[in-house]
């Protein structure tokens, strides 16, 4: 691991990602080339039709980027990012896997790749990030 030397650190450290946390996102994995998060979908996650709402599906994308990207010295905000939605979730839960696809000095680009339980393809993400001159966060 990069900065968090636990996934117990890293976890304390996003739980204050109230967005996030309270929405039910989940940090699973971490490690220097990758990190895995998840949502247990529910009522709130899903529009008035039924569905799982984009927001939703982007969110735990960005939280999977935001986990990877900021386990390093330098703090990172997205610059850009794009998603494309794939399928509909029929799973009862949701994966966020994210990989670093170029990582520089001053900024970074990221894949994640959003799938349901059953293994159905839901998203990509990608990503671009730019890397804070101060430090993280005590």
């Amino acid at each position: 691991m990069g900065t968090f030397k636990t996934i117990e650190e890293a976890k304390a450290f996003f739980s204050d990602d109230r967005f996030a946390t309270e929405n039910g996102l989940t940090l699973e994995e971490l490690d220097d080339n990758h990190a895995v998060t998840s949502l247990t979908l529910s009522a709130r996650h899903r529009s008035a039709i039924g569905g799982v709402m984009g927001g939703a599906i982007f969110t735990l994308a960005d939280f999977a980027f935001a986990v990877l990207t900021n386990d390093r010295e330098r703090m990172v905000v997205a610059q850009q990012v794009s998603i494309n939605y794939l399928s509909t979730p029929k799973g009862e839960r949701l994966i966020a896997t994210s990989r670093y696809r170029k990582d520089d000095r001053n900024s970074c680009v990221v894949n994640v790749d959003v799938s349901d339980d059953t293994g159905r393809e839901i998203a990509q993400f990608v990503g671009t990030g730019f890397k804070l001159l101060s430090a993280k966060k005590d």
